[in-house]
């Protein structure tokens, strides 16, 4: 059962989104699957004007929130898909914002804290997904304490080399995290502190 609760287009939760378009958005009246010979393939079509109701990716921003240390912020989440999976900050973007802007709010709901920016990471998309990730590196202002939002249910410290790979959420957190390792230049750092905090200095 876990694994038909991923975001992909045969898990449960992504039927139980596309369930949802029952009615038509420019007349109300009923859709239907119907083949549409232009595009050639099947499409959600309205049964009394014909209007067709298109299903598209969603874009996701996230961000990879870096300590001053060295360390980086993960969530575990309290929602699905991926309940009590870990995570970096991520959602969706709404209308109004950049991506950019997208990121640091999803920081600011899920973990409580404001964020720099940086650069784009990478982008994340399947065939079998329903999304489309950007996930951005960011620099957590210093002072700041991470702590759960209301979509998480906590939030830790990790060192690169003591990351939960087996219980990470998606395809993407993990992508994105192997691309923030190859690239961080923190790396030998977190590896230092996290030698004296294991000694108990």
């Amino acid at each position: 059962m876990k694994s038909r609760l991923r975001a992909t287009l045969r898990g449960l939760w992504w039927q139980a989104f596309q369930g949802r378009f029952r009615h038509c958005f420019v007349c109300g009246h009923a859709l239907g699957r119907k083949h549409v010979h232009a595009e050639g393939r099947r499409r959600l079509v309205c049964q009394d004007c014909g209007e067709i109701t298109y299903i598209n990716p969603k874009v996701v921003a996230g961000l990879i929130p870096v300590m001053p240390d060295g360390r980086i912020a993960l969530l575990r989440r309290d929602i699905e898909p991926a309940k009590g999976k870990w995570s970096n900050p991520a959602g969706y973007m709404e209308m109004g914002e950049t991506v950019a802007d997208a990121a640091a709010r999803e920081t600011w709901e899920e973990i409580r804290v404001r964020i720099k920016v940086g650069e784009m990471l990478g982008v994340y998309s399947y065939a079998d997904a329903g999304v489309v990730t950007i996930v951005f590196v960011g620099q957590v202002k210093r002072g700041q304490k991470p702590r759960p939002g209301e979509e998480s249910q906590d939030v830790q410290l990790f060192s690169p080399d003591a990351l939960p790979w087996k219980d990470l959420a998606f395809r993407s957190t993990t992508e994105a995290l192997k691309d923030w390792l190859a690239t961080s230049k923190k790396r030998p750092r977190a590896r230092r502190l996290s030698r004296r905090r294991q000694l108990g200095k």
